[in-house]
């Protein structure tokens, strides 16, 4: 990790590709594990555009009966969690079957309460989370994570899907970026 040269407004690498990658497969096994023995696909619902590098690497790790979809919501507003707005549905029936909403980051909560609350009146089987990174200080609504990547410190953090002003999307490593403006 060493000879990572990182950007100007990069801090330091908080978790490298090869940890990520080794987290995704443990998810991954726990996942197969908890839906071995399903009567209906399990949808996992990628949150755009943050989750889409988890839920790919995600998604090619499980052995399961699954469909992917997505969903695209809007919850900042100059940079601070605000309410949230649907800007894309999903498209997959939800009805009777079980849902796993694959998200990049929880701070506030407000997105997942969202979520878990829309997708409940869809009558699925059930809903539950994975989430890549948690920021347990920021809580204002409590979340139920059933996955759970890594728990971070509150700092501002880019790559593997997280983005700032959609640069860093594509880093295979999670850095955390020096304070902005």
């Amino acid at each position: 990790m060493s000879d990572i040269l990182l950007a100007d407004d990069l801090v330091r690498v908080l978790i490298d590709e090869e940890t990520i990658q080794n987290r995704v497969g443990q998810l991954a096994s726990q996942i197969n594990r908890d839906y071995a023995h399903l009567e209906s696909t399990l949808i996992l619902v990628g949150v755009l555009k943050g989750s889409f590098i988890f839920l790919s690497d995600l998604v090619r790790k499980l052995t399961i009966d699954h469909v992917v979809d997505f969903i695209a919501l809007s919850s900042y507003d100059g940079g601070e969690s605000g309410n949230v707005r649907l800007l894309m549905d999903t498209r997959e029936n939800m009805e009777g079957k079980h849902v796993l909403i694959v998200e990049d980051i929880l701070d506030s909560g407000n997105t997942l309460d969202y979520l878990m609350r829309n997708f409940r009146t869809r009558a699925p089987k059930s809903v539950r989370t994975a989430v890549l990174l948690d920021k347990p200080e920021r809580h204002i609504l409590p979340i139920d994570i059933a996955y759970l990547g890594f728990t971070i410190p509150d700092v501002w953090v880019v790559g593997y899907g997280l983005d700032y002003n959609e640069k860093y999307r594509t880093l295979p490593y999670i850095a955390e970026m020096k304070p902005q403006g």
